[in-house]
């Protein structure tokens, strides 16, 4: 089941790997697993978790897991479960845990390259650059792009720092080029634009964009008017103290 439960995941079908994970965890509680697959277990459980959820805090947990069982029997793939909790700070936001992690007792014997690609993506988050994420992705290709599983958090990752920078970038302006905000975050102009075209239709950024001027224009943020929802919230209330007022006088008659 754990097998099938990592073809499923591999082909994309992520509903069909939880369900024979659930089957598999079942199965592995009425017997006895060997530390190694029940490792193997708490390493899928983290996965999907992290995939299907986007539950980083629950995959960390499995994460750990997997890497105490595996750590405890000097199992190689211990760093593979090592890497995923890495990344599941990072993607936490919380990028400053991983130099905690890597610097205790039990991670410090699997330092080396799996560690140090990890290391810099998490500089590269907690510095919001976007260049430095670029070089980490060139320097240890092996270790993050040629794993399905990191691969694929970490091109999320670098779309929501690209989205941050480009909000902190133009925040001052109410119109501005879109070439020079290129020039500012050092990337082409074709890539700025579609990326800012993506985040006025997911009403991420009020605005438009003058493709013809080449310039996007910004909309003031109005604020909003929570008087209608404060006005609900009140009748809520007063609904409430009459039906217990209703239910006290009912008793009483």
């Amino acid at each position: 089941m754990l097998i099938e439960s990592k073809t499923y995941f591999a082909l994309g079908n992520v509903s069909k790997a939880r369900a024979a994970l659930v089957t598999a965890r079942t199965t592995a509680n009425a017997i006895y697993v060997p530390p190694a697959l029940q490792s193997q277990l708490d390493l899928q459980s983290g996965i999907i978790h992290a995939a299907e959820d986007v539950d980083f805090k629950t995959a960390y947990s499995y994460f750990y897991e997997a890497f105490e069982g595996l750590d405890g029997i000097d199992d190689p793939r211990a760093v593979i479960a090592l890497k995923y909790m890495l990344l599941s700070k990072i993607m936490l936001n919380v990028p400053e845990d991983v130099h905690i992690i890597v610097d205790g007792k039990l991670a410090l014997k699997y330092i080396g390259t799996d560690v140090e690609a990890l290391k810099a993506i998490a500089r590269a988050s907690s510095d919001r650059s976007l260049a430095d994420f670029q070089a980490a992705l060139v320097t240890y290709k092996e270790q993050l792009v040629d794993d399905p599983i990191i691969r694929s958090h970490l091109d999320n990752l670098y779309n929501k720092m690209l989205e941050q920078n480009l909000l902190r970038i133009i925040e001052p302006y109410s119109r501005v080029q879109i070439e020079h905000v290129s020039m500012i975050i050092e990337l082409p102009q074709g890539v700025v634009e579609k990326k800012l075209s993506q985040m006025i239709l997911d009403k991420s950024l009020p605005g438009i964009l003058d493709q013809g001027e080449g310039v996007i224009v910004l909309y003031e943020s109005n604020p909003v008017d929570k008087t209608y929802e404060a006005a609900l919230d009140t009748v809520g209330n007063l609904n409430k103290a009459l039906d217990s007022l209703f239910l006290r006088a009912k008793k009483l008659s």
